[in-house]
């Protein structure tokens, strides 16, 4: 089976390439990749290259297949896999695999798996770790997004409290308490306030902070202050560029006091030490965002972390069951990950995107692997569309669901883009 695939071959060095894929083994299992969502993770895989602990050192002989937030159908299972797989089947991939302790994932470590790809072999190791989920859903987009979704939700899940009296750690955030989302208005900060106001364990505050007016003007038009106070949740959206001091008017939301959970979704140092300022008595500070330089420090209160309890915990992806939860809230309609998406492209955008990643403004940048096109802004689709009907007809599609995207633009551009 011939594929085109982005692979990488050093520091900076992906190739878009057209090549034969082996013959599957009776234990691996031949796929379409139809979506994939672009993460920061593979914009740090690609400008590390063998440095990063997830790529192999060895790529420039035997370059890996980019991409980790992807879905598409099954197209032929291996004699292993035939009582519980069947080709026709939509499926997820968990890379998170933690197969026997290695941190090598599809998207990062194979030379035949990823999702920046038309066609892929799944090796054993992603089913023998479970991490091959089925996805009965109608549109691609929603799984890919899984991934990403799974990472917030396990973050959630990886907060902690103790019970004082016994020394149990109690997991997941204050339910009924007071969180705040620090930088929590990019793409994945998006899915955090999201999950925050309808997942089943929910604050009562819930406050967001950036610096973009722009971001968090964006960011209150889709989840909105009237839809959490719905759901039992006060809403606040903080620019702190307007606050002299910060800490202080944060904490005057929750009447003076410090917050339960407190979550850093950009790797910057007064960040992390604005969250451990907003901490209260037993408060857990969780640092989700991953950052580039292995060196990365902040100052931290542990003055606070003995007297206070502080708790300081982090999340580098979700699991396989906070995977199941995402793609059960999103097929429950409880969660939408179609706000994170800004941008959508083909297969031949994914190397500019990729390696430009931190410089292109919006939230997530969605790949459509069997398709060629740029990568564009939603937000750009009606100026386009004054000269080039396929833009003005997406311009339409999104203009009826606020500027979002949907199942109809994904089935829209599946039947209408040229093939990659």
């Amino acid at each position: 089976m011939e594929t085109k695939a982005v692979r990488l071959y050093g520091k900076s060095d992906l190739r878009l390439e057209e090549f034969e894929l082996p013959e599957i083994k009776d234990d691996e299992i031949l796929a379409t990749v139809v979506s994939d969502s672009i993460c920061m993770s593979s914009y740090k895989a690609a400008i590390q290259g063998g440095d990063h602990k997830r790529v192999p050192e060895n790529i420039a002989e035997h370059p890996t297949i980019i991409g980790h937030e992807f879905c598409g159908d099954i197209v032929k299972v291996g004699a292993k896999w035939a009582d519980k797989f069947k080709p026709g089947q939509k499926y997820s991939i968990q890379p998170a695999m933690n197969y026997k302790g290695s941190p090598y994932a599809p998207g990062y470590s194979y030379e035949y798996i990823g999702g920046d790809a038309t066609y892929i072999v799944i090796p054993q190791e992603v089913m023998e770790t479970n991490c091959l989920i089925p996805y009965e859903g109608k549109s691609y987009f929603k799984a890919s997004l899984a991934e990403p979704v799974s990472c917030i939700i396990g973050g959630y899940h990886e907060n902690f409290h103790t019970k004082y009296d016994n020394h149990t750690h109690l997991m997941g955030i204050k339910e009924g308490g007071a969180c705040a989302i620090l930088a929590g208005v990019g793409p994945m900060g998006l899915g955090a306030i999201d999950y925050g106001i309808h997942g089943d364990r929910k604050p009562s505050l819930l406050v967001v902070t950036d610096i973009d007016k722009d971001r968090l003007a964006r960011a209150a038009s889709i989840l909105t202050v009237e839809d959490a106070k719905a759901n039992g949740v006060e809403l606040v959206y903080v620019n702190t560029a307007e606050h002299e001091d910060p800490v202080a008017y944060i904490k005057s939301l929750n009447g003076g006091k410090g917050f339960d959970d407190v979550f850093v979704y950009a790797p910057v140092a007064p960040l992390v030490e604005q969250g451990d300022a907003l901490l209260g008595d037993g408060g857990c500070l969780n640092f989700f965002a991953g950052p580039t330089k292995q060196d990365f420090s902040a100052k931290l209160n542990f003055y606070d972390v003995h007297y206070a309890f502080h708790r300081i915990t982090g999340t580098s992806g979700g699991n396989t069951d906070d995977m199941r939860e995402a793609l059960k809230l999103a097929g429950e309609g409880r969660i939408n990950p179609a706000i994170m998406i800004s941008h959508v492209g083909g297969l031949d955008s994914v190397i500019d995107t990729t390696l430009n990643l931190p410089n292109i403004k919006g939230a997530k940048k969605l790949v459509y692997t069997q398709i060629s096109m740029p990568m564009t802004a939603i937000a750009d689709f009606a100026e386009l569309g004054k000269d080039n009907k396929f833009f003005a007809d997406l311009a339409e599609i999104c203009a009826k669901n606020n500027g979002i995207w949907s199942d109809e633009a994904e089935e829209y551009v599946l039947t209408n883009a040229p093939k990659i």
